[in-house]
């Protein structure tokens, strides 16, 4: 008898860790795709504050598991909002931002993904090339048409194309939706200057397109939250209406608990009401009512000055961590004079690194030394650290000099 799963066939997961691994480097399995923040010792980084803030939520209303109403924490939403936007954002003193509690980042995404097709009726969306793989999938399953690239990356200068990157936007049809990476850019590193996100600025204006934003890190690009938000308030400052996808997963090391916020900013605060109802939908149809758990957390962090400063600090004390075992790699390449050229690196900000390495020199790269990067040749920093940074370099150097 035939079983209604005959047709169902296997997918190749996104980061599969490869068999062809040889034995004598088993040991040394060193998997640079991880996007989640670890220490120097390879642990997860449980803050300080955060550990302050559990012990708060034990003892309140909300520590008893009900739900929250489905649009998410009214206060969470709120001091979400003004992280993104600052405490003195004239769009929201003028009632015309709204912010929707939705599941971390992709989750986020997602819901944004479907108002646009379901409510604007928009079809054409704009992602950068390199990106985040999970992007591409979120916009397809949520109905968009026309899922194109815009130039990031330029793969000789390992710089930011900023003028071809404004080229494909100037042929993008009028209304396209445009995702840009506020800073900390997944997976190059790399984030445009002020400068060039006025000219990036110019032509989401003059064509008439609809800025999606990605805000996954701020804090960590620059160590500063207001840097790190300069380019989203910019647009903002200059009228734009946009969509503001927020995750705390990495900055307050909430992980499970899927915390995310959705900011809407439109011209008037005539239509907030209908966007929010419309949002009802959009999420009731999804997971009904948010988390509790972490929204309640980042919440009484972000609402309380003595918390809220011992965050900043602890992202500073990851910014510094990134940051230093950024330049350690650098150094080892320097110490042992890998071919080519590395100054690019010091550009790149975040969690992740864009190292110009080819398909090739990844795979040798995997199965002769065990180090797992991503196939954009981009890294992630969380899983270097002092004990296996040098390990890193040499291996690196190995791939560039055998297959240059």
């Amino acid at each position: 008898m035939s079983s209604f799963f005959d047709c169902v066939v296997s997918l190749d997961a996104d980061s599969p860790l490869n068999d062809s691994i040889s034995d004598e480097n088993e040991n040394h399995v060193v998997d640079l795709t991880l996007e989640a923040y670890r220490t120097d010792d390879g642990q997860p980084f449980i803050l300080p504050v955060v550990r302050e803030a559990l012990l708060e939520y034990a003892k309140s209303p909300y520590g008893c598991h009900d739900y929250l109403p489905i649009l998410g924490h009214v206060l969470f939403r709120d001091s979400a909002m003004k992280l993104v936007l600052g405490e003195d954002s004239r769009a929201i003193k003028e009632n015309r931002a709204a912010g929707i509690q939705c599941l971390s980042g992709t989750g986020t995404l997602r819901s944004g993904a479907e108002f646009l097709v379901q409510v604007l009726h928009l079809d054409t969306v704009y992602i950068s090339n390199p990106t985040c793989h999970t992007q591409f999938r979120i916009f397809e399953k949520s109905g968009f048409k026309s899922i194109k690239t815009y130039s990031y990356l330029d793969q000789m200068s390992q710089s930011i194309d900023v003028t071809q990157m404004i080229r494909d936007l100037e042929i993008a049809p009028e209304k396209s939706v445009v995702v840009l990476s506020a800073c900390a850019h997944n997976p190059t590193g790399l984030d445009p200057s002020r400068s060039q996100w006025k000219e990036i600025f110019q032509v989401i204006k003059r064509r008439n397109l609809f800025p999606f934003f990605t805000v996954f890190d701020q804090g960590l690009a620059s160590g500063d939250l207001d840097d790190d938000a300069w380019a989203v308030r910019y647009f903002v400052k200059m009228d734009l209406e946009m969509f503001i996808a927020q995750s705390m997963t990495r900055t307050f090391g909430l992980y499970s608990s899927l915390v995310g916020n959705l900011t809407v900013v439109a011209r008037t605060s005539t239509f907030m009401s209908q966007i929010a109802s419309q949002f009802t939908c959009v999420n009731v149809s999804k997971f009904s009512n948010p988390p509790a758990h972490g929204a309640c957390i980042v919440k009484s962090i972000l609402t309380n000055q003595d918390l809220k400063i011992q965050w900043k600090n602890s992202l500073k004390t990851i910014y510094e961590r990134l940051k230093d075992v950024r330049d350690k790699l650098i150094s080892w390449f320097e110490k042992i004079k890998t071919p080519g050229h590395w100054i690019h690196l010091k550009q790149q900000k975040g969690l992740f690194l864009s190292t110009g390495l080819n398909s090739i020199q990844i795979t040798y790269l995997l199965n002769n030394y065990g180090v797992r990067i991503l196939d954009s040749g981009c890294l992630s920093l969380s899983g270097l650290n002092t004990q296996n940074v040098e390990y890193v370099a040499r291996a690196i150097d190995a791939a560039v000099r055998q297959l240059q």
